[in-house]
């Protein structure tokens, strides 16, 4: 999982990384590495990991990759093709093994994400990988998943949402 966050030192990315580095077990026990970028300098991703260590007694167990010319950020389509900054960057990109990117979420520079979600969402991407089911709205593991459709078939109403429990 690939997260871009605005900048070191603010409120709303540090509450995500203190969160962020409470449930890296949980990503890790799922083989899910986290890596994190922002456009500030390693000095101030060192800075801001001890300012984090001190302040919630956590250490972030992850990397934060440092893109001052915010050349990663254009690469992946995290910053607008005209920004000189990346104030308005929270996005998270979460890529499969071979390095497809799965899924992307998007959120202002206001707004914090949901580790839930994020977890949620690599585990049903996970659980969908496997091609024999599909995760319905909402899926943690261990809830029904859905069957591929299939034709219509004589007497048949949910031939399109077709509800079984997990495996």
């Amino acid at each position: 999982m690939f997260f871009s966050h605005p900048a070191d030192f603010t409120p709303v990315c540090t509450s995500e990384f203190i969160a962020l580095a409470h449930a890296a077990p949980a990503f890790e026990a799922i083989d899910c590495a986290l890596l994190g970028l922002s456009v500030d300098s390693l000095y101030s991703h060192v800075a801001w990991m001890r300012a984090i260590r001190e302040l919630a007694g956590i250490e972030v167990p992850f990397p934060v990759v440092e893109d001052p010319s915010m050349a990663v950020g254009h690469a992946y389509g995290m910053l607008d093709a005209d920004a000189t900054d990346s104030a308005a960057v929270r996005a998270t990109f979460f890529i499969d093994p071979e390095g497809v990117v799965r899924a992307i979420n998007w959120y202002p520079m206001n707004v914090g994400r949901s580790i839930e979600e994020m977890l949620r969402t690599v585990q049903a991407l996970q659980r969908a990988t496997k091609g024999d089911a599909l995760t319905p709205a909402g899926w943690h593991p261990g809830d029904d998943v859905l069957l591929p459709p299939a034709l219509p078939v004589d007497g048949e109403a949910d031939w399109f949402h077709r509800l079984r429990p997990d495996a």
